[in-house]
């Protein structure tokens, strides 16, 4: 998948663990955990969301890079 991100980073940074940053987000820890290993895309809303809480834009966070075989 081409979409990375640096969400363990930046909740690291703001010193939450990932139940309170699930909690802060209205997401559960589990989903969390999940875009922080990259097995799952989040919303347009949701990455929003994120980088609001992380006081940064979206692009700090997440990545998008095409995949070199694709094209």
């Amino acid at each position: 998948m081409p979409l990375f991100n640096r969400l363990k980073e930046h909740r690291a940074r703001l010193g939450v663990n990932q139940q309170e940053m699930g909690r802060l987000a209205g997401v559960s820890r589990q989903t969390i955990s999940q875009i922080e290993r990259g097995d799952y895309s989040p919303s347009v809303t949701l990455a929003l969301k994120l980088a609001k809480l992380c006081g940064v834009t979206v692009e700090d966070i997440f990545i998008y890079r095409e995949d070199e075989h694709d094209e």
